[in-house]
């Protein structure tokens, strides 16, 4: 009988293989059923719910999302100046991580990407001395070699021997310092951290040095000052070693790149995406509340208003849909239901739209998050020909109303192109604790005010007849993770946010600002609210 039995044995084992993928197949079927029968309403076109949206969408859900504004990318903006389309508000990303570089290849516009121009910034208002570029070979602004030219430039001979001090006192073995300016001030000495730190926290963080969290802005900084014995010598090798993985990866690339055409390119490749994976993208729909009987979402939503030329300046972006429109272009007003919901708004709106729902993140810090206006310049062919201050300058905090600038035809090929023979100039108003300048002026003020600073900024002589064109953009500007505490505080919100059950919540305010940070949390939030809802 031995023999029979072995002969059975691989139809035996055939048949098992069938029933298993058979199995298989259904289980695969009844997941994409639920799916399809699964509606999530994302509140918030930013990038965070953009990435949220696609997420879920990408697994066969219906996916809804709903913007306020008349159009979606929030903190990407897009401005057209005579004829010439720039950025009106991020311009680039970081490359740290990658997750931003996966999501351009995933979108297919990896031949947009674009690196800047390889000259460097300048630093103003330095006193006694006015202008000066930015020390090369640094980290945070902290110098390697506080001997360079370039460093003593900035800080005297009196400055760069308090910054020597630092190579001959002893390391800080037990505990160390969070703060990046208490850290900087203490071993180099106020010069460095107000004349080179300052300015260059205040223009990336749009916060002070003093509440920077050492470990979070620079890694591993604190335990190489440990190991080498100085901070200039924790930073020469931070920079060595960086160097040195660059060179393994024989790519050492660069810490930022941008989109030809502007980082909109990126926003518009989302919402096509969207559109084929049958999404709806509403804008002009502001939601008034949301509510949660059972298992399902209660979304009430109201019309807003959306002008004739927002379809123009952003052709494609947007759908209309629910309800029959008026005359206006709105749709009726009403309430939406849905199985799962991603809240992706700035902060305050979220709170106060979750205040119901997620009675636990009333007992959590709200962080303070800046104000920021940026007013762009279209310039006539002036003395800035040959970009006297490089690719832009950044402030010493206190020296000047504007925080930084962008020689934006100096620092970007493709608006070098787009311009032709004029400029275009970003002047950067507002930080933490220092409401922006402008906030008070009306447009044609604002754009006055940031002529007068873009002149005194980049050392030329700029008059309002220069201008061709002019744009002011507004928003909030969420908390980054570097502050020091914002960490604990994320994490106390986004768990008052997963303990409610169908519920997600995306952005800058729980992830960190910046692209490089916000992409990957939309990502893995979006992914832990589709599993609750389909699979577990």
């Amino acid at each position: 009988m031995a023999p029979e039995t072995a002969d059975m044995a691989p139809e035996t084992a055939d048949a098992g293989e069938t029933r298993a993928a058979e199995s298989s197949r259904a289980e695969l079927a009844a997941r994409a059923e639920r799916a399809a029968q699964t509606h999530v309403i994302v509140v918030g076109g930013g990038v965070g719910g953009l990435i949220a949206a696609r997420e879920c969408a990408k697994v066969g859900m219906r996916v809804t999302l709903l913007e306020g504004s008349e159009a979606v990318g929030g903190a990407i903006q897009r401005a057209e100046l005579d004829g010439v389309v720039v950025d009106a508000g991020a311009e680039s990303y970081a490359t740290r991580g990658g997750r931003v570089r996966a999501l351009i290849d995933d979108l297919g516009i990896a031949d947009r990407i674009v690196a800047p121009a390889a000259g460097g910034a300048w630093l103003a208002g330095i006193p006694g001395v006015g202008a000066a570029p930015l020390p090369v070979g640094g980290i945070l602004g902290i110098p390697g070699n506080p001997f360079q030219d370039d460093v003593r430039c900035i800080l005297g001979w009196s400055g760069v021997w308090r910054a020597y001090l630092d190579r001959v006192r002893p390391p800080l073995t037990i505990g160390h310092n969070h703060s990046l300016g208490k850290l900087v001030a203490s071993r180099m000495g106020a010069k460095v951290r107000d004349r080179l730190v300052a300015p260059v926290t205040t223009g990336v963080y749009s916060a002070s040095p003093e509440d920077v969290d050492v470990d979070v802005a620079a890694p591993g900084l604190n335990a190489a000052l440990t190991r080498v014995g100085s901070l200039s010598g924790a930073v020469q090798a931070l920079r060595d070693e960086s160097a040195s993985r660059a060179a393994r990866a024989q790519s050492p690339g660069a810490a930022v790149e941008g989109l030809d055409g502007g980082m909109t390119v990126l926003i518009d490749a989302l919402v096509a995406d969207l559109a084929k994976l049958g999404a709806v993208v509403r804008t002009g729909v502001r939601v008034a509340s949301v509510t949660k009987s059972g298992d399902s979402w209660a979304v009430t939503t109201e019309n807003v208003a959306i002008e004739s030329v927002a379809a123009a300046e952003f052709p494609g972006q947007v759908t209309r849909t629910g309800g029959e429109a008026d005359d206006a272009g709105q749709a009726d007003d009403g309430v939406l239901s849905a199985d799962g919901l991603v809240i992706a708004t700035p902060e305050i709106s979220a709170r106060t739209l979750l205040a119901g729902v997620a009675p636990a993140l009333a007992s959590t810090d709200v962080a303070e998050s800046p104000e920021i206006e940026l007013v762009t310049l279209l310039l006539a062919p002036t003395a800035l020909d040959g970009a006297p201050r490089g690719t832009g300058v950044l402030t010493v905090p206190g020296s000047h109303t504007a925080k930084a600038l962008t020689h934006s035809t100096a620092k970007w090929e493709w608006v070098r192109r787009a311009a032709g023979d004029r400029h275009v100039v970003r002047v950067s108003f507002g930080a933490q604790g220092e409401p922006p300048a402008t906030a008070s002026l009306d447009d044609d003020a604002a754009a006055r005010l940031a002529v007068r600073e873009a002149s005194a900024l980049l050392g030329v002589s700029l008059s309002q007849a220069d201008v061709v064109a002019s744009h002011r953009s507004r928003f909030v500007q969420s908390q980054p993770a570097s502050i020091i505490g914002s960490g604990e505080r994320r994490t106390a919100a986004r768990a008052a946010v997963q303990a409610v059950p169908g519920l997600a919540a995306v952005g800058a305010w729980l992830a960190g600002t910046g692209l490089a940070q916000v992409v990957p949390d939309a990502q893995q939030e979006a992914d832990r609210l589709r599993r609750s809802l389909l699979w577990d």
